[in-house]
């Protein structure tokens, strides 16, 4: 959302040579208005910007671009309260989205990137780790409730090696895999629907200290001459993982899976892991 514009009404400060310089206020043609610092005829200190259509913007301005710190109220009641640079979200940063998920951490060219956490509201969740583009991607740790996995991400899929952590003691160690897509002679000319990453079970053993970047110790554990497939990139992208399930448990011919009590993944681990 730009405030850039020519003001044509104006009262206030200003220099030798007429133009808008020190503290001012303008009303630009479309309604909206300016109330701070002006330098040489531009916007630049500190300044409040109100949007004709209910958008806000308080805080630090060089040139008639929003630069520095400062706070930007959105039209849907979203929020986002940290550094600007040249009109974009960038640097380090909090946002408050509509729904009341919440994002703290680093920004660049208006998208969350670098180290962040994302909170989802409606379960409590919480994403920690790197972002490229907007993107989950890279070592991370997603939190829930009462369990939580620690792993990579690719495209905002978990993909690779990694491990469920349970509140009662124990860890379910595996990787992610890509499946491959299969193409039917039928639907040549339709797009595939994307295949969702598939968990497979390793070992499930007591808590032991581990992290995405100890995946060279984890391949000198498994039988010599191992070679480990090529990962593939998923097609499909985005936040859905706050869903996530618990993965799993491998019984014999049966299968435990989805939100299961404490109690009850407390007994399943027992079993599989003490007996």
């Amino acid at each position: 959302m730009s405030d850039a514009g020519s003001e044509d009404e104006y009262e206030g400060d200003r220099d030798g040579e007429g133009q808008r310089h020190g503290f001012g206020k303008a009303r630009l043609p479309n309604g909206d208005t300016y109330e701070g610092e002006y330098e040489h005829g531009l916007r630049s200190g500190h300044g409040t910007y109100r949007f004709k259509n209910g958008a806000l913007y308080t805080g630090n301005y060089l040139q008639n671009k929003k630069h520095g710190k400062g706070v930007f109220f959105y039209p849907d009641g979203s929020k986002y309260a940290g550094d600007w640079v040249h009109d974009q979200r960038q640097g380090y940063g909090e946002y408050l989205y509509a729904n009341g998920d919440t994002y703290t951490g680093e920004w660049a060219n208006n998208k969350r990137h670098g180290q962040g956490t994302y909170v989802y509201k409606e379960t409590g969740s919480k994403y920690v780790g790197c972002w490229v583009n907007g993107i989950q991607n890279g070592p991370a740790e997603l939190i829930h409730l009462n369990h939580r996995f620690k792993g990579r991400f690719l495209n905002g899929k978990p993909l690779g090696r990694g491990k469920f952590i349970f509140d009662i003691g124990c860890e379910q160690h595996g990787e992610y895999i890509q499946p491959v897509q299969e193409k039917e002679e039928e639907d040549e000319d339709e797009p595939p629907l994307p295949l969702e990453p598939i968990w497979k079970v390793s070992e499930i053993t007591k808590l032991t200290p581990w992290s995405p970047h100890d995946e060279e110790l984890l391949v000198s554990r498994e039988a010599a001459g191992a070679v480990a497939e090529e990962e593939e990139v998923p097609s499909a992208i985005g936040l859905f993982w706050k869903h996530l399930e618990t993965p799993c448990f491998d019984y014999g011919d049966h299968c435990f899976r989805g939100l299961i009590s404490s109690d009850v993944r407390g007994f399943l681990c027992f079993i599989l892991f003490f007996l």
